[in-house]
């Protein structure tokens, strides 16, 4: 089955430790951190000091999601603060390649994103090299958007790319991922979803209970 990520972007800050307890028993896989800049998107959010609270307050896997620009700046800095994975846009530098050797060379996993409206060959050069291709399902800055339905093709044709490139590499879609729509990510290739209003919107238990229903009926 599917790996369920919640989005700390949309918990409760100012209960934070206690949400992410939830969240590791009701069963979630991993932990998604949102870190923009306000240049790459148009919001701020989370940096390396949440990072290092976040590794202290959870056994799960970080899956620290860079919405940066020039991110090969400051990947030492969140490695170092405790992510697991560091996952960087093909949108944000010129040196992608460089940027995921550099994540490997500090013992972390390495992701490659892409915006909406970004050409899959991006993926192609680096493909070889990732251990996850991260699919962005809306235009990234802000939490709690609809689902873009030109991604479920896009996604098709993303696993394809990567069935044939790099079979042990990961697809995460993040955007718009709720009870209606993650089955049909599933059946369209993801391997991991990424969920924030959709599981800290109410009781975090029974929201993730919804959505693992929903990807067990669709089996």
């Amino acid at each position: 089955m599917a790996r369920l990520a919640p989005s700390v972007l949309s918990a409760d800050f100012a209960r934070l430790a206690e949400q992410l307890r939830a969240c590791e028993e009701a069963g979630a896989d991993l932990i998604h951190v949102d870190v923009m800049d306000g240049r790459f998107v148009p919001n701020i959010s989370l940096g390396v000091v949440v990072v290092e609270a976040l590794k202290r307050s959870t056994r799960l896997f970080l899956d620290v999601h860079l919405m940066i620009v020039e991110p090969e700046r400051h990947i030492e800095a969140f490695a170092k603060a405790g992510a697991d994975g560091i996952t960087i846009h093909a949108e944000a530098t010129p040196h992608a390649h460089r940027a995921i050797e550099q994540i490997h060379s500090l013992g972390k996993q390495a992701g490659l994103a892409i915006n909406p409206a970004t050409p899959l060959d991006f993926f192609k050069p680096v493909m070889p090299a990732l251990d996850l291709a991260l699919l962005m399902a809306v235009n990234p800055g802000f939490g709690g958007q609809k689902f873009i339905p030109e991604s479920l093709a896009r996604l098709q044709d993303l696993k394809s790319l990567r069935d044939s490139l790099n079979p042990r590499c990961l697809i995460e879609v993040d955007g718009g991922i709720n009870a209606a729509t993650a089955a049909q990510v599933v059946a369209a290739g993801a391997d991991i979803l990424v969920a924030g209003t959709a599981v800290f919107s109410g009781d975090i238990k029974s929201n993730i209970d919804t959505l693992r229903s929903s990807l067990a009926s669709s089996r």
